[in-house]
């Protein structure tokens, strides 16, 4: 990590240069982001604002919290981008131990704190760490470091496609003890993309998936509160007062919504009714607050979220840069599908999940590494201009030779 520091003291440029870097910037995923992040920032405090007055006599109580927690996500963001990315690939297998670090320390009693049975989250000072999305985000920079150093060999051998795949199942299983199982799926999901877009070849990748899916399978059969979770999900109607009441609940905001929703403060969902608002389920008194219209735009802004990222990583894959290049498909892929995994459960396609919405939902942990996520992006974009310049200049040194 120190070499992160380094590299961040070691990039302090004059003004002039600042605003060139400044400029290098990709402005349609910042403002994107910064858009989603806004909307989320009045969607917490309109899904809050009630539970938090009567619970605790402040309304703003999770508004102000969310607030810290952008302005810490906002300014590691910011620091990231100093950051050349070189020493983040310099780094990987240090993170990797990190994350398992964590992973294995919030299962330890008295350490973890647990919430609603699931042990998650490490106090740390005057918030609460949730382990799980640190540890997303360095699986992914570890994974897109072994797909730059061993490239040949995951697209060779089954070895060199198992070796990370078998680090990355020990953390899932860390995770499955805590237990998150939204999480073990979204880590899972977006490695097995990554090692796709590395070039490993088909049959192992299918053999792969199919072995995934028998796991996720039988872990939720022999878990019955997994198993009450599905049956809940395929009709939640049938009991919709104790397993089926969050979806129900959900599915009631969603409808309510219409075409263009009930104002802005106006859903009745939130008042005591949809457990979560704040949280998992921001997505529904979204939909209910703003109907239709809102959720298309919503949708679109996730789009042009992961657009940008595939973008990025393309441009950095045609200039030689791979390890920028997978992360950014990494990250692309990682926000893309806990997105789509959330915005599905709130609207009862998919068994629910804990997972929050990115940087929508009420969480510190979330929010602050979601930053550092697009920080990581903006960064690659920096890069990419960079390393374009350069490739420019050696061209037009070449045609005057």
């Amino acid at each position: 990590m120190s070499a992160l520091v380094e590299s961040f003291m070691q990039s302090a440029k004059p003004v002039s240069q600042q605003n060139v870097i400044a400029n290098q910037l990709d402005m349609k995923l910042l403002c994107v982001a910064l858009l989603i992040l806004c909307i989320g920032l009045v969607m917490v405090e309109s899904a809050s604002i009630t539970t938090a007055d009567r619970t605790l006599e402040s309304p703003f109580y999770y508004l102000k919290r969310q607030l810290i927690s952008a302005c810490i996500g906002l300014g590691a963001a910011y620091f990231i981008t100093k950051i050349r990315l070189l020493y983040w690939e310099k780094s990987g297998l240090l993170l990797l131990g990190m994350a398992m670090i964590l992973l294995l320390v919030v299962l330890i009693p008295g350490v973890g704190k647990t919430v609603n049975g699931s042990m998650r989250w490490i106090p740390v000072g005057l918030f609460n760490l949730q382990v799980s999305e640190v540890a997303k985000l360095f699986l992914l920079i570890y994974t897109a470091g072994y797909l730059v150093r061993h490239g040949s060999e995951v697209q060779q051998t089954l070895w060199g496609f198992l070796k990370p795949m078998l680090l990355v199942s020990l953390a899932c299983l860390l995770l499955l003890l805590e237990p998150d199982f939204g999480a073990t799926v979204v880590v899972m999901l977006t490695v097995m993309g990554m090692m796709y877009l590395g070039g490993v070849r088909f049959t192992q990748f299918s053999a792969l998936i199919v072995s995934f899916a028998a796991a996720a399978s039988l872990i939720v059969i022999i878990s019955p509160y997994r198993m009450q979770r599905l049956t809940a999900f395929v009709n939640p109607w049938a009991d919709p007062f104790d397993s089926g009441f969050q979806l129900t609940q959900s599915l009631i905001a969603i409808g309510r919504g219409s075409w263009s929703g009930t104002g802005l403060g106006g859903s009745v969902q939130k008042l005591f009714y949809l457990p979560e608002a704040h949280t998992d389920f921001i997505f529904a008194v979204y939909a209910e607050e703003t109907g239709l219209i809102g959720v298309c735009l919503l949708i679109f802004l996730f789009t042009m979220l992961v657009y940008r990222a595939f973008m990025n990583g393309r441009e950095a894959e045609k200039l030689g840069n791979r390890f920028a290049a997978f992360t950014a498909y990494g990250i692309g892929i990682w926000l893309g599908l806990q997105a789509f995994i959330n915005i599905g459960v709130n609207m009862g396609v998919l068994p629910t999940k804990g997972l929050t919405l990115p940087l929508m939902s009420y969480g510190g942990s979330s929010l602050i590494v979601n930053c550092v996520a697009i920080g990581l992006l903006l960064r690659i974009s920096i890069e990419n201009a960079q390393y374009g310049k350069q490739a420019l200049n050696r061209s037009k040194a070449g045609s005057t030779v």
